[in-house]
């Protein structure tokens, strides 16, 4: 009986093992697929991603907003700051997420210039 029960969790545990291990290799792969269609600036994104502790999606669906546009970015924002403010009965982590979403956009706005202005400069031969 002993035996069996012994055999019994070793498979299970080597079924688990498995399927742990498939689902980290389709994470990686996804990932590897998901930097490569970012391409270059994939990096910069992803590092004031890194420094601001949001994503580029995610200060997108906090602010309301679709397509990267400053101005509907800042209606969004002075709407949403205002709205969430603590003396109209606001909550203050709500205001101050509004608050990292900007800033999160705003230094894609600034990723963008740059990379803007280095496509400017390049030369072409």
């Amino acid at each position: 009986m002993a035996k069996y029960l012994a055999q019994i969790i070793v498979m299970g545990v080597q079924v688990v093992g498995r399927a742990f291990a498939r689902a980290l290799r389709q994470e990686f792969a996804a990932s590897r697929a998901a930097a490569d269609a970012r391409g270059r600036t994939g990096h910069r994104s992803a590092a004031a991603s890194n420094l601001s502790g949001l994503s580029l999606q995610e200060a997108q669906q906090i602010l309301n907003v679709s397509k990267l546009s400053p101005e509907e970015v800042q209606k969004n924002y002075e709407h949403l700051f205002k709205v969430n403010d603590k003396s109209v009965g606001g909550s203050f982590y709500l205001q101050s997420k509004v608050v990292r979403a900007k800033e999160r956009l705003d230094e894609e706005f600034r990723i963008q210039a740059q990379e803007d202005r280095e496509k400017g400069r390049t030369p072409h031969t």
